[in-house]
């Protein structure tokens, strides 16, 4: 099994994020790489794995830059002065987790091939360097106002008032600063670095934001803003206390970043679509990693994931939940509330589910079974780049394998309800029949 899921290294630690781990982690880094800097976020176990992922690259020979507590987006554009950039994060992950991720210079994370060879790497016997090639460290306190500056180069300035919600995140270095020094009266909650998050769970999901949309409405504030643990994410509450879906944000940014070309993974919904008549639309994996590499090869104006993650290539390759979070702000005072964007936004009534199966069944196989079962003579598109995305006239159905149980996860969508409830049921009982087939 890879150690390598959609986002870096990632697990429970002491479990499957060790300080030996990281240790050959760093080993295998610095075998290709000898000028790297290194961030974490503020999580329990950081400076554990800090600590032994920078004694192996001293000993093979790197020289390792320290910046301390950053937000991924930060590390990620320190890294454009070095070889390569490791965080470790866990990201919107609970605190028991820990992480590392890889970064090249030009803000992308690591390839699915350069993700190969690293874990090839951190799997062989590898020889440090001599004692006379060890390497060195140092330790940087200015990236996060490089970060800071780059932003505030890129938007213009305005007095908004806004309620942040840190999550006790590594957000709290950063964002509340940039916002106050663009002009915006900010509010602050759980803007504490803590690795416990006590405040509330890292993933900025609607069901952890009571507090940021409460705060929004009693103080009459024009936005709320909220990130995860390494503020890579970012998501909104509007001027009324209500979350902004991620479809909705994305379509909020699509109206004014878009001009050719976006790119996002193959759930997003028609609104999107609906909202960029005449713009390419490039589908990809599920994955920010994904998007972010789709975005470059075809040089989209614009890419994203409705869990929160916003790639702007001007900016950087990396999803950047700081420059985001900035860019609304700028947006939402030169646009209007951004209550009244969204309920001018189409709406299409849209269906989830998913259907277990024993552990004893083939995942690849049951999808492949699956795939040969749906009918497409009458599809406008076909999409297999994660399960199987169907595009109708009027609606689309998603089957896909869940990457963490066996499970086979059903989206459908439509124009109404009527033909949601068609495609739907006519997926999930193709999807029922096949899994009751390949069951022992």
């Amino acid at each position: 099994m890879s150690l390598f899921g959609s986002s870096g290294i990632r697990g429970i630690v002491n479990e499957l994020i060790t300080p030996e781990l990281a240790l050959k982690a760093g080993r295998a880094v610095g075998l290709a790489n000898k000028n790297v800097v290194v961030g974490r976020d503020p999580r329990t176990s950081g400076p554990m794995i800090e600590n032994a992922l920078v004694s192996g690259l001293l000993a093979m020979g790197a020289r390792v830059t320290r910046v301390g507590l950053v937000s991924t987006p930060t590390l990620a554009y320190a890294a454009r002065n070095y070889d390569c950039g490791v965080m470790i994060t866990a990201s919107h992950n609970p605190p028991e987790y820990n992480g590392l991720k890889f970064w090249n210079p030009d803000g992308m994370a690591f390839s699915l091939h350069q993700q190969d060879e690293l874990e090839k790497a951190i799997n062989s016997d590898i020889k440090g360097a001599s004692w006379q090639g060890m390497g060195t460290e140092s330790f940087r306190q200015d990236a996060v106002r490089e970060h800071m500056d780059a932003i505030l180069k890129n938007v213009e300035h305005y007095p908004l008032k806004v309620v942040v919600d840190c999550g006790c995140g590594a957000a709290t270095t950063i964002t509340p600063y940039v916002l106050r020094e663009m002009g915006c009266s900010v509010i602050t909650l759980n803007g504490q670095p803590d690795g416990f998050f006590p405040a509330r769970e890292p993933e900025p999901v609607e069901e952890n934001l009571d507090g940021l949309k409460k705060t929004v409405i009693a103080t009459g504030a024009d936005l709320g803003i909220a990130h995860d643990g390494d503020a890579d994410r970012m998501m909104a509450v509007d001027d009324e206390g209500r979350f902004v879906s991620g479809d909705e944000l994305m379509a909020y940014f699509c109206q004014y970043e878009v001009k050719y070309s976006l790119v996002c993974p193959v759930d997003v919904s028609m609104v999107v679509g609906k909202s960029v008549n005449g713009v390419k639309i490039y589908r990809t994996r599920i994955g920010d990693a994904f998007v972010s590499e789709e975005a470059k090869s075809v040089g989209a104006d614009f890419g994203g994931e409705t869990s929160g993650t916003w790639i702007f290539p001007k900016m950087s390759y990396c999803p950047d939940g700081i420059y985001a979070a900035a860019k609304l702000v700028e947006l939402v005072s030169k646009n209007g509330r951004l209550s009244d964007a969204v309920d001018a936004l189409p709406r299409y009534p849209i269906k989830r589910s998913g259907i277990k199966f024993s552990h004893s069944v083939d995942k690849a196989k049951l999808m492949e079974v699956v795939k040969g079962a749906i009918d497409v003579k009458d599809a406008k598109d076909v999409n297999t780049l994660d399960g199987m995305r169907v595009e109708y006239g009027s609606g689309w159905i998603l089957v896909r394998p869940s990457g963490t149980e066996p499970k086979i996860r059903i989206t459908a969508e439509a124009e109404d309800v009527d033909t949601l409830t068609e495609l739907f049921n006519r997926t999930e009982s193709i999807v029922k029949r096949c899994v009751k087939a390949c069951e022992p």
